[in-house]
């Protein structure tokens, strides 16, 4: 009769191919256990359905899936949300873009526009923080807006609209207190596409082509025709993308242009004015 593996037996023999913290997590995912449940067992015998799943899941990691697709979760915001090859795996440093929202805007009442939304991670989590205000979030992959939806009904029933559409096509007519995106900014060249996650993500929403910078240049130049006076536009860019961004919005018309640094300390997120007539 063949030896039942332990939980230590079977991590070892994973962490030859990925990191000992991505194994726990699949490994605990496969026995219907938290990690911290997981580390308490170290040394049991692991029932032989589980070894197969987790069997199944680590090569996947190995050969670049993030562990959010594996899991088919990922945290954001201190809500789970439901993610697949269709979004971008929400990231710590995105959170900085509804902090500044929240931050910005302090009216009990208020209609902000999240576009290019993914999972609806970034609409969601606003909407959750401001229940009366009117949140719209927008996708141009159909994909990507059902698990919006999905995560939109789960989490805020009835507080987000849905739109799908690409960036202000959808919002045709309206006006808003703030718009905000985490639109695609990698520019096509950038060895960080090949990098270990990422390139299992949707390429549409890592690089515009190019330079990187065309959807923001879309996304400055559009906004005056859907912000209210005094409304502000958040977006999200790279590392090294705050100078022409800023640039681009100031040469737009903007005020009180300003970025700010994620907690490693990159420009992340610039936001910017909209002056009142």
């Amino acid at each position: 009769m063949p030896d039942i593996p332990d939980s230590e037996q079977l991590l070892r023999q994973a962490t030859r191919e990925i990191e000992r913290r991505d194994a726990e997590i699949l490994l605990a995912a496969a026995w219907r256990l938290t990690r911290a449940q997981l580390l308490s067992r170290a040394g049991e015998p692991v029932p032989a359905e589980v070894a197969e799943r987790f069997a199944a899941s680590w090569p996947r990691r190995a050969s670049g899936t993030p562990v959010a697709y594996l899991l088919g979760q990922r945290e954001f915001w201190s809500m789970s949300f439901e993610v697949s090859p269709a979004v971008l795996v929400p990231r710590p440093e995105t959170e900085l873009l509804v902090e500044r929202i929240l931050h910005l805007l302090r009216a009990p009442s208020a209609e902000v526009a999240d576009m290019g939304t993914g999972s609806g991670a970034i609409a969601i989590a606003i909407a959750h923080e401001r229940p009366g205000w009117r949140v719209i979030g927008s996708d141009v992959s159909p994909d990507a807006l059902a698990i919006a939806r999905r995560n939109g009904e789960r989490l805020v029933a009835g507080r987000v609209e849905w739109r799908c559409g690409d960036w202000y096509a959808p919002l045709a007519g309206r006006r808003f207190d703030a718009l905000v995106s985490n639109p695609p900014y990698i520019a096509a060249q950038d060895p960080a596409l090949l990098e270990d996650g990422v390139r299992c993500e949707p390429r549409l929403a890592l690089t515009p082509g190019g330079d990187g910078l065309g959807a923001l240049h879309t996304l400055i130049n559009g906004a005056p025709d859907h912000l209210k006076p005094a409304g502000w536009l958040a977006l999200e860019h790279g590392a090294m993308q705050g100078a022409p961004v800023r640039a681009a919005l100031v040469a737009r018309g903007f005020a009180h242009v300003t970025s700010h640094r994620d907690l490693a300390g990159h420009e992340r997120v610039t936001e910017a004015q909209w002056p009142t007539p």
